[in-house]
């Protein structure tokens, strides 16, 4: 075993030892409340296909994926309750912890291009994130050195994400739109600190990354000139993902 490996194991050994016979006691039920601020990060994507019955000349139909291709980056403040419990075995500390609160992401991208085709006629593409709460159910595992908690936190995150997608251009008034809201689960994990403060009363900050995947919808209402001609020839699909960092603190009261 090299040195380096040899100093590594006399650390984690002396470590284990001072949390040992420095930790608190964590163990119990708690509630409480947290708040802080997210910046969410999502991809989104409207393209189309070519048809030769269609409204679109072969070259739009790259550009308007080029377009369509928008990076928007949601963020809102966030709020919350807290339910939670620990058991604990010297320092080591095992529990689950549960919240809900409010996540009033909201952001929208526009995106504009001349058509390759037709100059100096042009189309636009705007794409609209937006989500209202978020609920996660996570364990935690951490270790206790005097009225320090150091823990790992992971498990299951909700909240309802709502994407909308909008179409136009100055060539023939084309227009199209679509829209998906759904429930969406996906993962979360973090890490953070716990001190206690009181017998029952103790303050937390923590980093969470959540991912809720990717929604989906194709839209077949493209319609251009005046009075309407409609052209479900051209299907427009739109995708959009959403991922999240949280940055929060909480306070918390343990029976």
């Amino acid at each position: 075993m090299s040195s380096f490996l040899r100093g590594v194991c006399v650390l984690a050994f002396a470590f284990g030892v001072f949390c040992s016979a420095n930790a608190q006691n964590f163990q119990g039920i708690y509630v409480g409340g947290y708040a802080g601020g997210i910046q969410g990060n999502s991809d989104a994507h409207t393209f189309t296909v070519f048809s030769p019955v269609g409204y679109f000349a072969q070259s739009s139909v790259p550009a308007i994926a080029t377009v369509g291709n928008q990076h928007i980056k949601p963020n809102s403040f966030s709020g919350g309750g807290t339910f939670g419990f620990n058991l604990q075995h010297h320092a080591l500390v095992v529990g689950a912890e549960m919240d809900f609160g409010s996540m009033s992401m909201s952001a929208s991208k526009t995106g504009s291009a001349t058509y390759p085709c037709c100059a100096p006629t042009a189309f636009t593409v705007t794409q609209t994130v937006s989500t209202d709460w978020l609920f996660t159910g996570r364990g935690r595992l951490g270790f206790a050195a005097g009225n320090f908690l150091l823990y790992g936190t992971g498990g299951l995150a909700a909240t309802n994400l709502n994407y909308q997608a909008l179409f136009t251009d100055t060539f023939a008034t084309a227009h199209e739109n679509a829209g998906v809201e759904e429930k969406r689960k996906g993962w979360i994990a973090g890490a953070g600190v716990e001190v206690r403060v009181s017998h029952h009363w103790s303050i937390k900050g923590e980093f969470l990354h959540a991912d809720f995947g990717q929604v989906q919808t194709t839209s077949t209402n493209m319609t251009a000139f005046t009075p309407p001609i409609a052209f479900p020839q051209n299907p427009c699909t739109h995708n959009a993902d959403l991922t999240a960092h949280m940055f929060r603190g909480g306070l918390n009261f343990r029976f």
